[in-house]
């Protein structure tokens, strides 16, 4: 199959209904049905890793990068598929998700990175046992918020598993898909996911671009440099 076939069948799965493979959703958003845990080799106890793990964290982390919460509405029950409030409430192997099934999802990624200019991608990384992808993946939509200097805090939240993030967190609806848009955020970026391609243990989603705006105020962005936060100075 050559890539413009590939491309198509990607289209194809991307719109297609997780209830039947056969019908067409009637959503104007691609929904998106998550991988399974992937099935890599690990390296055997008589074998020498290519790359310490610790060495890679290290050295990568040299590489200043901003800093940004994913985030995703609320699941919309459907009366003709009573079973999805029962499967947002649990990953695919039956472990807890990270937010409750009438909660927006969302998790902290530095991995952001814009893609295309024509048509306007982005691009962001997740592993692929997170427990919030599947949640966002079956939304078919995110945002990306952009945050700030002075949100620090924000991020850590977004970055613990198992709690109920958007607790007491200002947020509005971002105007094209509904997801959130956090209230402070130096830029954020509304999405629909058009694509997604697995690399190793994270999957890569790349997003098409619906709408974006910033900070009237022009915000500073939060920076993530050798495991400790940073602020852009003149």
């Amino acid at each position: 199959m050559g890539h413009a076939g590939m491309a198509a069948t990607a289209v194809r799965y991307l719109r297609s209904d997780p209830a039947d493979g056969s019908r067409r959703t009637t959503r104007t958003e691609p929904v998106v049905e998550a991988l399974p845990r992937p099935e890599l080799r690990c390296v055997g106890e008589d074998e020498r890793a290519p790359v310490d793990q610790a060495e890679f964290r290290r050295v990568l982390g040299n590489f200043a990068t901003g800093v940004t919460v994913i985030t995703a509405p609320a699941p919309t029950p459907s009366a003709d598929d009573p079973a999805v409030t029962g499967r947002l409430t649990e990953h695919l192997d039956g472990r807890p998700a990270d937010c409750p099934a009438d909660r927006p999802a969302g998790f902290a990624c530095q991995s952001f990175s814009s893609l295309s200019l024509d048509p306007p991608l982005v691009a962001f990384m997740v592993g692929r046992t997170s427990t919030t992808w599947p949640l966002i993946a079956r939304a078919g939509v995110f945002c990306v918020n952009v945050l700030g200097a002075d949100q620090g805090d924000l991020c850590r939240r977004f970055a613990v598993s198992g709690a109920d993030k958007f607790a007491d967190v200002a947020h509005t609806p971002a105007p094209a898909t509904g997801s959130p848009r956090l209230t402070g955020a130096a830029a954020w970026i509304d999405c629909a996911i058009h694509a997604v391609h697995t690399g190793g243990d994270h999957l890569i989603v790349v997003g098409r671009v619906k709408a974006l705006g910033t900070d009237d105020e022009a915000t500073p962005p939060l920076l993530f440099h050798r495991g400790r936060f940073g602020e852009l100075r003149a």
